[in-house]
């Protein structure tokens, strides 16, 4: 699996993730489900590959072949 994502977007990602999953502490229990989307922007970032990046053939990183 090639990274094709950079280090910006790595954090924002990582940071966005943590902050939608935050929500699942605030929102009322019928809508804490919703909160556990903030998996998927954290675990691109955490793991540097986007699956939809891959389909649309773009990198944010500088070296595309790790």
């Amino acid at each position: 699996m090639k990274t094709n994502v950079g280090s910006v977007d790595r954090t924002l990602r990582i940071v966005a993730g943590l902050v939608i999953l935050s929500l699942f502490f605030v929102l009322d229990e019928g809508q804490r489900g919703w909160a556990l989307l903030g998996l998927v922007p954290l675990g691109t970032g955490l793991f540097r590959w986007c699956p939809l990046y891959t389909l649309l053939g773009i990198h944010t990183c500088k070296v595309a072949n790790q």
